[in-house]
């Protein structure tokens, strides 16, 4: 039998209201699988959207939100760790966990069982590399290993710390820890490209008015330093720079619509990797009726679930 039931998809799909309904259908919860919605304090912005974590009136348990404060550098190993506590957790208690989220390093690392390192900082390393451009570190980084993950290259920040943990991965075994046996259902959702993007620029206008620019200078407001939020990318990157007069505020808001395009065609690239190195997504149309979608998964989660490549 199926132990996990994972829905994922690119920004703006409905993979969250898919996944709500699936928990409460299973009595289950919700396991977030989203690189940013782990900040306390940066909501808007990352979508986090609590409302939805309801079905009838009654509450839908999620976990790995809101688990660290803003400003903190929250990584894919720490990430793997808080999945299994809540995972077994969730098993202990008879509870059916649903992971959901389009955070594809995330999302595979657990799913895979990746063994990963708790990686220190080299400040020898940072010395070495302080000074250099984007495109150098990128250079530097592809020396190591192929960019998968051009998220890795989004600021000098990542970049420098993307290489430090290739460097550390080149003299140091890999780190064994127990990982449970997982037998997932792998959901994707998608939408017509066209659909999606008028989703995307439709909400990137929603959250503007619900307050998203108020949410960010907050968080400088705060004393998170300007580069922190810019590590973050995407909403936090534009609306940091906006705020620090490096942009104006309709340039802005078109650059940051772009930049959730690409994004999301990203995310699906990865999500087709995984596919290509042998993980099977059952994808839905994510414009189908609800009630269709969680008639589908329940036909799959009757089956008998296969090995994880």
């Amino acid at each position: 039998m199926f132990n996990l039931l994972s829905v994922i998809g690119p920004t703006a799909c409905g993979k969250t209201t898919l996944a709500v309904r699936l928990a409460a259908e299973l009595g289950g919860e919700v396991i977030s699988a989203d690189s940013r919605q782990v900040y306390r304090g940066m909501d808007i912005g990352t979508g986090k959207d609590i409302e939805e974590y309801v079905w009838q009136g009654k509450p839908v348990p999620y976990h790995l939100i809101d688990l660290v404060a803003a400003g903190t550098k929250y990584n894919v190993f720490e990430y793997q760790k808080d999945f299994v506590r809540v995972w077994e957790d969730c098993r202990r208690r008879g509870v059916f966990p649903v992971l959901c989220g389009g955070s594809g390093l995330y999302v595979e690392a657990v799913l895979k069982a990746y063994k990963l390192l708790a990686v220190p900082v080299n400040e020898v390393l940072r010395e070495s590399l302080e000074g250099k451009s984007l495109e150098e570190l990128a250079q530097i980084l592809g020396t190591y290993r192929k960019l998968h993950n051009v998220t890795d290259v989004d600021t000098v920040k990542r970049a420098v710390r993307a290489i430090e943990i290739e460097e550390y991965y080149r003299t140091h075994p890999r780190e064994e820890f127990d990982f449970p046996e997982l037998r997932p259902l792998i959901i994707g959702v998608d939408v017509d490209r066209e659909v999606r993007r008028k989703r995307i620029t439709e909400r990137l206008h929603a959250r503007l008015k619900a307050g998203m620019v108020e949410e960010v200078e907050r968080l400088l407001e705060g004393g998170i330093a300007p580069e922190d939020l810019i590590y973050y990318g995407l909403e936090y990157k534009y609306i940091t720079l906006y705020l620090t007069g490096k942009m104006e505020y309709q340039t802005m808001v078109e650059q940051l619509n772009i930049a959730i395009h690409q994004f999301a065609k990203r995310q699906m690239t990865w999500f087709r990797k995984m596919e290509r190195d042998g993980m099977r997504i059952r994808w839905i149309d994510g414009g189908l009726p609800l009630e269709e979608k969680v008639n589908l998964v329940r036909e799959w989660l009757a089956e008998e679930p296969e090995e994880i490549v």
